[in-house]
């Protein structure tokens, strides 16, 4: 007897890693956290990213890793690091708490979770390794930014993921189908 999920899993066409793209804002972050709590903290890991406002303006980013450590992925008050736009990114924490929480994931045989594969993160060359790595394990559910790039195309072009676009018509349903495809 087929399996309640058949219809997805035809989908997924031997694919492991789920990739999200979409507008900023769209709700990527909220999705891989749903997924995340369907899931349990436990059968998973990795990181994922969040605003910091102060006074109601967007300052930075943090990095928010599923065991609970946090750090600084970029700062307008930061006085070093890579410049995009008006944030200064800061490689260190990225290294050394991002990488770290992928490499666990990896290495554990969890579910990695990834948010997100974008410019920032992509200043830190051991970031971009462990991508691949993660991504060579076929357990990764992240989201990557829209525009190009050499490593984000990279990602795209590769035969095992599949390329999921969230945007305020589908963002709803999304949840429901990620489940669905990793057979929770």
């Amino acid at each position: 007897m087929p399996s309640p999920h058949s219809e997805f899993n035809t989908e997924l066409d031997g694919r492991k890693n789920l990739l999200l793209t979409g507008r900023p804002g769209v709700g990527k972050t909220t999705l891989i956290r749903a997924v995340v709590e369907e899931l349990g903290p436990s059968k998973a890991g990795g990181f994922w990213s969040k605003e910091i406002r102060e006074s109601g303006r967007r300052v930075g980013f943090s990095i928010e890793t599923l065991s609970g450590q946090t750090g600084v992925l970029a700062h307008c008050g930061l006085s070093s690091g890579p410049r995009l736009g008006r944030y200064f990114v800061n490689i260190k924490d990225i290294d050394e708490i991002a990488v770290p929480s992928l490499v666990s994931a990896r290495e554990s045989d969890k579910l990695i979770i990834i948010d997100e594969i974008a410019k920032m993160e992509l200043f830190s060359r051991e970031f971009a390794s462990e991508v691949r790595r993660c991504l060579d394990s076929r357990r990764v559910i992240a989201t990557i930014q829209q525009r190009r790039g050499k490593f984000l195309d990279e990602v795209r072009a590769r035969k095992d993921i599949k390329l999921f676009e969230l945007t305020v018509c589908n963002r709803n349903e999304m949840p429901r189908r990620i489940i669905a495809l990793l057979g929770i």
